[in-house]
């Protein structure tokens, strides 16, 4: 069990849910945590829901981000993060240095611009957010999966055709930098249906039909979705791209992945099967030109 508790999110008496950017409100709302969880640490606390740039300020102004960093030194919490739908919030908060996870929301619909108030950022921003995570060790834990269920119906869902929860966590657990998904869970029957994830077939998780929904902005990108497979040459052609993002980004032990794996962008026979099964019309064998010439 993972205790995640938030600095900033406090309740009354009764019970209901509230903000807070006092810094007394939120020591006293940890120490009732502490309390009534019966432990004396957090494995993760973390600023809650960083969206704008006045949040940010009001979080340094009031002292609470070196409360956090306070409850970190003392062991009390063991690691430091934050919520956020915001990429360039999200990108000040990290440059802080202080940062070791992020909640964030990620979903299709958010990515390919297709999305509510709270996909913030274009197809890049949020990429690179993504990208710079991985890149400076940051994890990413991912809130709103399901675009708040809208996906899973294709009357509420922004591309007017429906996934599955499987092809929702499988495209969020392949983003860069992502280690968990954080679904809501209703009932008992919504764990169980989430819980066979584990099990499901490939099919069932394969979700590289939305790129029949990719907006201009997003094409020509690789999602690292492995639609493209199986390549004749044996390339895991979803990992060399997101090794060589990576890398791009300056993620020093992309290149030694790289360099681990047995069949890469060398191999290519530029047969072109990738480039004709890419959804999201990804050039990939000019990309695995430049792959190929980098690593090198």
């Amino acid at each position: 069990m993972f205790f995640q508790l938030h600095f900033g999110a406090v309740y009354n008496a009764e019970g209901e849910y509230g903000w807070s950017r006092s810094v007394q409100k939120i020591r006293e709302t940890f120490e009732w945590e502490m309390k009534t969880l019966g432990t004396d640490y957090a494995d993760f606390g973390f600023l809650h829901c960083v969206d704008d740039d006045d949040d940010y300020e009001a979080l340094m102004k009031n002292g609470v981000f070196e409360f956090a960093k306070a409850m970190k030194a003392e062991g009390r919490v063991r690691h430091l993060g934050f919520s956020s739908h915001t990429p360039s919030v999200a990108n000040r908060l990290l440059d802080t240095g202080a940062m070791d996870m992020m909640m964030f929301s990620l979903t299709p619909a958010y990515d390919l611009e297709q999305g509510d108030e709270y996909g913030v950022g274009s197809v890049s921003e949020r990429a690179a957010l993504l990208r710079r995570c991985e890149t400076e060790g940051v994890g990413v834990s991912v809130m709103k999966p399901f675009h708040g269920g809208k996906l899973l119906a294709a009357e509420t869902s922004p591309f007017h055709e429906a996934l599955t929860r499987y092809q929702c966590l499988q495209y969020a657990i392949d983003r860069p930098g992502v280690l968990a998904a954080v679904p809501g869970v209703r009932g008992m029957d919504d764990l169980g249906a989430l819980l066979g994830f584990a099990d499901a077939p490939a099919e069932q998780r394969d979700y590289s039909v939305i790129g029949r929904f990719t907006p201009e902005s997003a094409a020509g990108n690789c999602v690292y979705c492995n639609h493209c497979q199986p390549c004749p040459a044996g390339i895991n052609i979803g990992l060399v791209n997101k090794y060589y993002d990576l890398a791009l980004a300056g993620d020093a032990m992309a290149a030694n992945h790289y360099g681990k794996l047995t069949v890469n962008a060398d191999d290519c026979r530029f047969c072109g099967y990738c480039n004709s099964r890419c959804p999201f019309h990804v050039d990939q064998m000019r990309r695995t030109s430049e792959m190929a010439q980098y690593f090198g």
